[in-house]
């Protein structure tokens, strides 16, 4: 890995991010559990999530009009931080998302995860969440709800 962060999820618990190489990810992916299960045996009480390490170009505006390349749209705000949410999550899916706006202006995204990882990450909720919020500004809720069609 790259890097590491720590992120208090609540007073008392903490929360480690690995940032993991974009072209690397994969690999990562396929012994995340074992890595995950280990590194949170050494650091006790503490639980990890991997992240790749994702770059975000600024929209070319009336300041930085050089003429390179057109900005390619996994480079985009709104791409990079879909691709967070996913990797935040990884051993689950994401079934639905809901963007709720509060009466004061503010936004929560509600997060659906798949119903069948429940019992493995029901303990992770409140860990996702933080971790979403310290990565990119946004309020997220996650839950199992099953969506109903």
């Amino acid at each position: 890995f790259s890097a590491a962060r720590n992120v208090e999820v609540v007073p008392g618990k903490q929360s480690i991010i690995l940032f993991v190489p974009f072209r690397l990810l994969q690999q990562f992916h396929r012994v995340q559990s074992r890595l995950i299960h280990e590194l949170e045996k050494k650091f006790s009480g503490k639980q990890v999530v991997v992240v790749a390490q994702r770059k975000i170009l600024r929209k070319p505006g009336r300041n930085n009009r050089v003429k390179r390349q057109k900005r390619p749209r996994s480079r985009t705000l709104t791409h990079v931080h879909n691709a967070i949410l996913d990797d935040i999550v990884y051993p689950t899916e994401i079934t639905g998302k809901r963007l709720r706006f509060k009466t004061d202006g503010s936004k929560v995204e509600k997060i659906y995860l798949d119903i069948k990882d429940q019992q493995s990450m029901e303990e992770r909720l409140d860990t996702f969440s933080a971790v979403y919020k310290k990565l990119t500004g946004k309020e997220a809720v996650f839950t199992f709800e099953p969506q109903s069609q």
